[in-house]
């Protein structure tokens, strides 16, 4: 029995696939739990078609991934914070500022999707963050935290 995956099982497949599974494996688990879907011919031909679209647009999303990717290597953020006299900060610098000074530029990167190398900061210096904008492009970007 073959069978569409609506989302990823364990052992079996990844969302999209078209599997082979027992008769009873489908009808009693898979399809009623919502995992699967019957691969008819016409379930088949409407998987084939929604695939190609979805690969569609997954293209424009990564060239617009990567177009962003390149703008980002070139900028150099700067994240001015109090500190104390021997370069200490009061806190510590996270994402969520790092998110703020991007939009601050016309960037709008989720904070969740930046990761900071070398966490927590708490000094005054030079360090690299990482954006995840897709999957596969993941540029990395310096900024310098200055203290006031």
């Amino acid at each position: 029995m073959e069978v569409i995956l609506k989302k990823n099982v364990d052992k079996l497949g990844y969302k999209d696939e078209v599997v082979t599974v027992k008769a009873g494996y489908g009808r009693n688990f898979l399809i009623p739990q919502g995992y699967g879907l019957l691969a008819t011919a016409s379930a088949l031909k409407a998987h084939t078609e929604t695939m190609k679209q979805r690969s569609h647009k997954e293209s424009k999303v990564l060239a617009e991934a990567e177009a962003l990717a390149a703008k980002l290597s070139e900028v150099t953020l700067t994240i001015v914070t109090k500190a104390g006299e021997n370069g200490k900060i009061f806190g510590s610098v996270n994402t969520v500022q790092i998110s703020e000074v991007l939009k601050g530029l016309g960037f709008d990167i989720d904070r969740k999707s930046l990761k900071i190398k070398n966490e927590p900061i708490k000094e005054v210096g030079s360090y690299e963050v990482e954006a995840n904008l897709h999957k596969g492009v993941k540029p990395t970007f310096k900024f310098e935290v200055v203290g006031e």
